[in-house]
């Protein structure tokens, strides 16, 4: 996998958390609108259409079983002309892609690993072989939540040329970002090592997502060097038990946060959500500290920010929330973030800035609010610091000893430590 992509950790919009698996061209086009208006100039950037954009059916977040699919005859999908009417006479998302470059961002597709149960009974070709796609699936090898394909086993002849069929084309299309489902839960080594030699063989850089998770711990170190971001988690959304569990599975994976490889606590059910998707049409169920709570974790652990509510109906809370250029410049260039220490339900994290300055998080994850303090020795650091309150864009105080904030149930405080001359 190119380590020159994804140096700092992508930054998007994805249509899954919205719009499920019916997303049409007019949706994604006017949240490209909005992102390249209000979002760019803050490093959002990446515009990606999620599952089942080759099935003409598809009406919310619930797959159809066994539903027929758009195919080409070298057993690859295409977009469905009936959501997305650019791709017609054979185009494909090239006109879609060619539209979001045309606004500065960057475009990206959602793919389930394998080959299509359709292409297989049809014995459809792989293209540039005498092979079909009965000759490389594996029938035993299958999605246990989506019945589009069979895997593919990457011991059999024309395995890699499939692979390459399908990445050619997407290049071809100018995508810049690649998805990859059902592919590390279990962890599929073989069709992972297809894949990251199919984008290299392309021709074009792409970056490479595997989901949905948890990936296993043990296989980071093959994740890394194959993949620029893996999912830690089964799909995240706007549950507070869910964003309780992550603070163990970002300490878990915080040894593998790094430039070109980060670890994904995916996307940011933020806004509006579930139009046609999981739960119903709402505005995020977290609370507004908990939001704080989300994004403030997200950006201390330096996962990738996607964006999953409909950008077009961002309100002012939201838009704030996700356009603190002082909270996103964690994101963009700290790094040794770590978990600092656990008690119980408090927690502290802590990250380096690029211009040796210091951030500190505190999160209180219980019921009720609650005192939390850090030395700056437990920080390793003396001297004297100025703190200043991120969210709050304010000045705190100047301590030479330590930090005691008082942060609110389910909240959090993110703070910036300024050493001071003298």
């Amino acid at each position: 996998m190119s380590k020159k992509l994804a140096q700092t950790p992508p930054m998007g919009w994805n249509s899954w958390d919205c719009y499920g698996a019916s997303v049409r061209e007019d949706e994604v086009r006017a949240n490209a609108e909005y992102m390249a208006k209000k979002l760019k100039q803050y490093g959002w950037e990446y515009v990606v259409v999620d599952i089942q954009w080759y099935e003409p059916n598809a009406k919310s977040d619930q797959y159809n079983p066994h539903t027929p699919l758009v195919m080409d005859d070298y057993s690859r999908l295409l977009p469905a002309v009936n959501r997305f009417p650019s791709a017609a006479d054979g185009q494909g998302f090239k006109p879609l892609g060619d539209y979001i470059h045309s606004l500065g961002l960057k475009f990206g597709i959602h793919i389930l690993r394998g080959i299509p149960r359709q292409a297989v009974a049809q014995k459809t070709k792989i293209l540039g072989t005498n092979y079909t796609a009965a000759d490389i699936a594996d029938i035993n090898s299958v999605c246990d939540w989506n019945t589009d394909m069979y895997g593919v086993d990457p011991t059999k002849p024309g395995a890699q040329e499939y692979y390459n069929s399908i990445f050619q084309l997407y290049a071809g299309w100018g995508v810049d970002y690649v998805k990859v489902d059902d592919i590390t839960r279990p962890y599929r080594r073989g069709e992972i090592e297809l894949i990251h030699n199919a984008i290299k063989n392309s021709g074009r850089e792409m970056v490479l997502s595997l989901s949905p998770g948890p990936t296993p711990v043990i296989e980071g170190d093959h994740v890394a060097k194959h993949a620029n971001l893996w999912r830690m988690t089964d799909d995240f959304w706007d549950r507070w038990d869910l964003l309780y569990a992550m603070f163990e599975r970002a300490d878990a994976w915080s040894a593998f946060i790094g430039p070109g490889h980060w670890p994904d606590a995916d996307m940011l059910p933020l806004g509006r959500i579930g139009i046609r998707s999981a739960g119903g049409d709402r505005y995020t169920r977290f609370t507004k500290d908990e939001q704080i709570t989300l994004m403030t974790l997200w950006t201390m652990m330096r996962s990738p920010l996607m964006f999953g509510g409909d950008l077009c109906y961002n309100d002012e809370w939201t838009t704030g929330l996700i356009t603190n250029e002082e909270v996103l410049q964690i994101t963009n260039s700290s790094h040794s973030n770590r978990q600092l220490y656990r008690d119980g339900d408090l927690i502290a994290w802590t990250a380096v800035g690029e211009d040796g300055s210091f951030y500190l998080a505190h999160f209180n994850l219980g019921e009720e609010a609650a005192d939390l303090s850090t030395d700056l020795s437990q920080l390793g650091l003396s001297g004297t610091y100025l703190v200043r309150d991120l969210w709050a864009k304010e000045d705190m105080e100047t301590t030479n000893t330590g930090i005691i904030t008082n942060v609110p149930a389910h909240g959090a405080v993110l703070m910036k430590l300024t050493r001071q001359e003298g």
